[in-house]
């Protein structure tokens, strides 16, 4: 290791090689979201249809969708956490090479048995929506993380926008396993594009996989949602369904029982008990009730024949089209998101987003008498999920360390599958008892349509009242940093480098040895601010992360306060090396215990010099 650094330190990043690479990144992630959605809503056009094409009884058929969704239930904080022990990179090639093979499974079957099996298969790739928020974490710089995570979030409801008409289409004029085959397409280009634009993170959490964990919330999941999704079907009173009920409270129990004495929990509970996370995915699960509530009705209304009265009689190709608005203009307002963020932190565009869909599903009460207001309806409920999406993701990521991310995101993204079963299961019940006969066939009323919309309603405003208790984003940034005020005078001392060095230095901003100071203090990171010679805050400051075998382990970017936070993926002895545009380099070796407690170190980068490098330094 030099003893002198200069602005070309070996290890060190350009200042906008973080910014080349992360341009490829996001939207492959992105399209990596879309694929998962376009598989979730695949099948919708042709539910009606199923059990003539699987030769089976309606309740038998119904498994098809109830697979994907118990699959991915499961999926999706395993593979988080898999993610985050593994390698986030890794584990999303697998989900959606999982994906792929049950895709390919459904595209040359119609046994029942066999097509129930490809399904749950699909539903693994559920898995990439943390997975691909995890890798922007690490892998994206900080003043663009938070329109990329928007993106990533919102990913689902483009794709299941899209998904829609493209997928009635192919269902009108094709085999319907021609669906199949281009979920399949669409998972193989993933995984190229993903192989080809997505480094792997250095970052790796501690620890090992819990497999009794694991087990024990499978267990738990299935016994949760099998009876929310068919308990209309079993009758909600019946034993089957009030046993899985009260088997899920036992089963997840004792799971929990089990996590808070586990070393390495699957998920870690205390973090989870957190009030800005538990807060979070119980909002989480309200925005997916509201989510699907559009995806059940709209689509339902504009089928139905306009000789019911209230009926529009539109074909499933155009009732697709004026629903996809909710997925484009999920899509469009990410870049709104992140203004909004960036000025007043996510809490607030969560606040708003709840609000902007409370108004559609309000006003959609008196607009369901002609395509063009179900349009309406699209757009501006699409508007306010797309916000309250956008900002789940940075909700978790703010409140937990960089080595959860993928488990953290992975609980949320169940929390909003939660409440997509839960709003599937009460509103088709709602709508089953409210249908009326017409020709011999019971229809949806008007009626239980305006029921279905003001329960999306009440829930968003459940939600809202949740979103209030968050902590604001000054709040969440004073906790997170240490009040000066409270520092010993042995603090102060260590923080300027003028302590007595005890045979080692534990300054972090001017220490003496040999160039360098060393930092020796237990943590689970390292933070602190980056300023100039002239005592300034630096904005946008690279820090990069150097291993012992003079490897880049990490990577962050200060924000404009000069502020960061960087995890290494492992304890043990690291060079932190801050650059950035008109000042010179400093290089800092630390420590890193890894046993939970932050690390301080301050970078202060000098004035810029011509690049020295020492003859003989080693």
């Amino acid at each position: 290791m030099p003893q002198t650094t200069t602005d070309h330190d070996a290890g060190a990043l350009p200042p906008d090689a973080g910014e080349r690479r992360s341009g490829a990144v996001v939207p492959v992630l992105a399209f990596a979201g879309i694929t998962v959605a376009v598989v979730q809503t695949l099948l919708v056009p042709v539910i009606k249809d199923l059990p003539t094409l699987l030769h089976t009884a309606p309740s038998n058929a119904a498994w098809v969708l109830t697979a994907t969704l118990l699959a991915g239930a499961v999926a999706t904080p395993i593979m988080g956490r898999l993610g985050d022990l593994h390698g986030k990179r890794r584990m999303l090639l697998a989900s959606l090479a999982v994906m792929v093979a049950g895709s390919l499974v459904c595209a040359f079957t119609d046994n029942l048995l066999i097509m129930i099996a490809g399904r749950a298969l699909q539903g693994f790739a559920m898995g990439a929506i943390p997975l691909g928020i995890g890798i922007m974490r690490d892998e994206v710089p900080r003043e663009r993380l938070g329109s990329a995570m928007a993106l990533m979030s919102s990913s689902i409801g483009v794709g299941g926008g899209l998904a829609l008409p493209a997928a009635a289409l192919v269902a009108q004029n094709a085999d319907w396993h021609a669906l199949f085959f281009g979920s399949a397409g669409l998972g193989v280009l993933s995984m190229v594009l993903t192989l080809v634009a997505v480094p792997e993170s250095a970052l790796r959490a501690p620890g090992r996989f819990d497999k009794t964990g694991a087990f024990g919330l499978s267990g738990g999941l299935v016994a949760l949602l099998l009876p929310i999704t068919k308990g209309s079907d079993w009758g909600w009173a019946s034993p089957t369904t009030l046993g899985l009920f009260g088997g899920a409270v036992v089963i997840l129990v004792a799971w929990g029982w089990w996590e808070l004495r586990s070393a390495a929990p699957l998920v870690d509970l205390r973090t989870t008990a957190r009030r800005e996370v538990l807060l979070t995915n119980l909002a989480s699960v309200m925005v997916g009730v509201a989510f699907y509530a559009i995806s059940l009705v709209l689509p339902q209304l504009l089928q139905l024949p306009a000789s019911t009265g209230y009926g529009l009689g539109r074909s499933m190709v155009v009732a697709g089209l004026c629903v996809a608005p909710l997925g484009l203009t999920m899509m469009l307002t990410a870049p709104l998101y992140a203004r909004i963020a960036a000025r007043r932190g996510p809490r607030v565009s969560l606040i708003l987003g709840m609000v902007v869909i409370a108004i559609g599903y309000g006003g959609g009460l008196g607009l369901m008498s002609a395509p063009w207001q179900t349009v309406i309806i699209s757009v501006i409920v699409g508007a306010g999920i797309g916000l309250a999406y956008s900002s789940l993701p940075a909700l978790i990521v703010g409140a937990v360390d960089a080595s959860e991310t993928g488990a953290a995101n992975g609980l949320n993204t169940l929390m909003r599958s939660i409440g997509t079963s839960v709003s599937s299961a009460v509103i088709g019940m709602v709508l089953a008892r409210t249908s009326a006969v017409s020709g011999g066939v019971a229809l949806p009323t008007m009626h239980g349509f305006r029921i279905s919309f003001a329960i999306a309603t009440a829930a968003v405003l459940g939600g809202l009242v949740l979103a209030f208790f968050l902590p604001s984003q000054r709040a969440a940034r004073a906790a997170e940093r240490p009040d000066p005020g409270t520092y010993t005078n042995e603090d102060a001392d260590a923080r300027t480098g003028t302590g007595q060095d005890n045979g080692q230095s534990v300054g972090a901003g001017t220490g003496t040895a040999g160039g360098h100071t060393t930092l020796l203090a237990t943590s689970g990171g390292f933070r602190g601010r980056v300023t100039g010679a002239d005592g300034l805050a630096v904005a946008r400051a690279t820090i990069t992360l150097i291993d012992r075998r003079g490897a880049q382990a990490g990577r962050a970017v200060a924000d404009e306060d000069g502020y960061y936070d960087l995890v290494p993926p492992r304890a043990g002895d690291f060079v932190l090396a801050g650059s950035a545009a008109g000042h010179g380099s400093q290089a800092c070796s630390a420590e890193y215990p890894g046993d939970g407690v932050p690390v301080e170190v301050d970078l202060v980068l000098p004035a810029p010099r011509p690049a020295v490098r020492e003859a003989g330094s080693a």
